[in-house]
C-alpha cells in the first residue's frame, strides 16, 4: 500500500510530518494493505495564519483494488489529531465495507 502525502500552499510540508502522517496511516490501515493499491492525504490549514479554533483539515483517500475511491475528512486543532480523526473514520469505513462484501460472498 504506497501512502502518498500532499500538504497545500498554506501548509509547511516536511520530511517528518511524512513519515508521522504515514505512520498513523499504516498503524490504521496497514491491515487492509493488500486490498489497497494507494491512499493519498491531503492536508491543509483552512484559516491560515489565525491560531485559534480546529483548522487543521485531513482528507483522506483510499483507493480499493477494483473498487470506487472512499474518502472521508477530519478537521481538529493539530495536523496529527486531524490525520489520526481521519485514519479511524476510514479504519471504520472500509470495515463496514469489506465486511459486507464478505457476508455476500458467504
Amino acid at each position: 500500500m504506497l501512502v502518498q502525502v500532499n500538504t497545500s500552499s498554506n501548509t509547511h510540508g516536511s520530511q517528518e510530518l511524512n513519515q508521522r502522517v504515514e505512520a498513523i496511516v499504516e498503524a490504521s490501515l496497514g491491515r487492509f494493505g493488500d486490498r489497497l493499491t494507494r491512499v493519498e492525504v491531503f492536508l491543509s490549514d483552512e484559516n491560515g495564519a489565525k491560531t485559534h479554533g480546529d483548522d487543521k483539515k485531513c482528507v483522506l483517500e483510499a483507493r480499493p483494488t477494483n473498487m470506487q475511491p472512499v474518502i472521508v475528512t477530519d478537521v481538529a486543532a493539530t495536523l496529527d489529531f486531524a490525520v489520526q480523526g481521519a485514519a479511524q473514520k476510514m479504519e471504520r469505513h472500509l470495515d463496514n465495507t469489506f465486511g459486507r462484501i464478505q457476508d455476500r460472498h458467504r
